[in-house]
């Protein structure tokens, strides 16, 4: 069976990558409360690890960044007042570089995150990394995409976890990651597989973006 024609095929959308120097970088819920206990995901570690590669590249081509977190409450694996909700240090925001606190999966829903990037004098692509894939990170690049703006998601620096499905049959993490990836590059925006891809291909193929 061929694959079928994306959205963004049969709409005239471009599937090309940005140069990582021309966008901005939105590092999603890179917090400790993925990495251990009950929301522990699925690939958490190599994904900081490639987060962490992303981010040093991103500054070093200039590139701005902003850190999303989400605030679950007091007492809750969200809790950002807590060790446990804390952006992990590996990917700790520098000094300048804006944190926009949600608690919705849309980063842009009732946050001050698309004003944050109109005061950066962001352009329209951007970047996306974090946890969890499925969630946080598809539903702010559709948010993103129906602002306006072109999303890219770095795939190996993000992860997810098992699910049970309606059939109360279990999801693999791997699966649901696939799904999730496939759903954002069906239409929402484009996905680089790994950071190196989107450093390296992007220099050679960024005049077809839409």
């Amino acid at each position: 069976m061929h694959a079928s024609a994306t959205l963004r095929d049969v709409i005239g959308l471009g599937t090309a990558l940005p140069r990582l120097g021309e966008t901005t970088l939105i590092m999603i819920d890179f917090q400790n409360t993925y990495r251990t206990g009950v929301m522990a995901l699925d690939g958490a570690e190599p994904a900081l690890a490639a987060g962490a590669r992303l981010l040093a590249a991103a500054r070093a081509a200039g590139t701005p960044v902003v850190h999303v977190v989400n605030d679950g409450g007091e007492g809750t694996p969200y809790d950002i007042r807590a060790e446990i909700g804390a952006i992990s240090p590996e990917v700790a925001p520098a000094e300048g570089e804006p944190v926009v606190v949600k608690q919705f999966p849309d980063a842009f829903h009732g946050t001050g995150l698309e004003q944050t990037l109109r005061d950066l004098g962001a352009g329209p692509d951007l970047v996306l990394a974090g946890f969890m894939t499925h969630m946080c990170v598809t539903f702010t690049a559709q948010g993103a995409f129906t602002l306006g703006y072109r999303p890219t998601v770095v795939a190996e620096a993000t992860a997810t976890r098992p699910l049970t499905a309606p059939d109360g049959s279990t999801v693999p993490a791997a699966a649901l990651q696939t799904a999730a990836l496939t759903t954002v590059a069906d239409l929402f925006g484009t996905v680089a597989p790994t950071v190196g891809h989107l450093t390296r291909w992007a220099r050679r193929h960024c005049d077809d973006r839409a």
